[in-house]
């Protein structure tokens, strides 16, 4: 929001891109639970855009992101995220760049700040992004342009040097400051991530999710799962999700196709999907554990509808397993 406001105060036209990978937070679990619906969250990409007055192209690279998350050359950061070749990919010929040259633009510009990510965003990394990506000296980065060399368009007269900033470091200070001198009152958490794969337990999820499939590989709706519910693996042939509240309850619903669901049928509670070749006794294990999350958890008996994936249903009674009971590490 400040980049953009920055250049566009010096006369040039600007127009957003906001690149859809599958791990972005914003839009999935907001809409997907009830309580979060009712706190009115937005897509802060399209509200940005409205506040600024620009056009905003929104891409989806889901499908050519998932080599980059497979396989990133420059490695991940704490957790599965692989910020730097994220980075170069959105910035790249394939992506920005082409986009830049198809439309008749002159230059990129991004919101990075020097040291303030760990891995994408500090002084060894910046030329690496540029080179890499095949952007070179046409991608300027106006919060902390004075501690980079000159760009092109700072170098052909485009953009006024002086007009831009010498940021660095994790302190948001500098940057808020900025926002109130350009009349900017209301923007997103300054501090906020907006990928899953930064979190440490989505992370441990995905791990999971391919440690127990053998093979490093997801769909879309794999991830998406990731992001609802609990998980619990008691094994490593099937692990069970429960939602949490109704609108992970209608969401898990859409799945009862493509997976054996179990639904407490005596007192009320979650949806659960068991995911895996579960036996028998698994899922009678899953019907205790989706029990013990409901309504029926201080109940002596439970009576569940479990309905197998692509099999005949059938009606449990068991008893709900009792929370102290759960070992801490079925818990993904």
């Amino acid at each position: 929001m400040l980049a953009t406001k920055v250049i566009m105060d010096q006369g040039i036209h600007v127009e957003g891109i906001n690149f859809f990978t599958g791990f972005c937070v914003e839009g999935h679990t907001h809409a997907i639970r009830k309580k979060d619906k009712e706190k009115q969250k937005r897509n802060n990409s399209l509200w940005v855009a409205e506040q600024l007055g620009i056009k905003l192209h929104i891409i989806d690279i889901s499908e050519d992101y998932k080599d980059i998350v497979l396989n990133p050359k420059h490695g991940y950061g704490q957790n599965l995220n692989p910020c730097l070749d994220c980075k170069i990919f959105m910035v790249n010929q394939a992506k920005a760049w082409a986009f830049m040259e198809e439309n008749g633009f002159d230059f990129i510009i991004t919101g990075e700040v020097i040291g303030q990510r760990p891995k994408s965003q500090r002084l060894e990394t910046m030329p690496i992004i540029a080179r890499e990506s095949g952007a070179e000296d046409r991608l300027l980065r106006p919060l902390c342009a004075k501690h980079l060399p000159p760009t092109v368009p700072e170098r052909e007269g485009w953009v006024d040097r002086e007009k831009l900033f010498d940021f660095h470091g994790r302190n948001r200070k500098p940057q808020m400051a900025l926002a109130n001198e350009l009349g900017i009152d209301e923007y997103s958490q300054p501090a906020g991530g907006c990928c899953f794969l930064t979190d440490e337990h989505y992370s441990r999820k995905l791990a999971d999710l391919w440690d127990a499939r053998g093979e490093r590989r997801y769909e879309v709706d794999d991830i998406m799962l990731l992001k609802v519910g609990r998980h619990i693996r008691p094994a490593n042939n099937f692990k069970v999700i429960i939602s949490r509240e109704e609108g992970e309850n209608n969401f898990l619903s859409g799945y009862k196709r493509e997976f054996t669901t179990i639904k407490c049928l005596s007192h009320p509670g979650p949806l659960a999907l068991v995911d895996g070749n579960p036996s028998d006794s698994d899922l009678e294990l899953a019907a205790r554990l989706v029990a013990r999350y409901g309504k029926a958890r201080s109940a002596d008996k439970a009576t569940l509808q479990i309905e197998p994936k692509g099999g005949e249903g059938f009606v449990i009674e068991v008893a709900p397993y009792p929370a102290e009971e759960i070992p801490e590490e079925w818990y993904v």
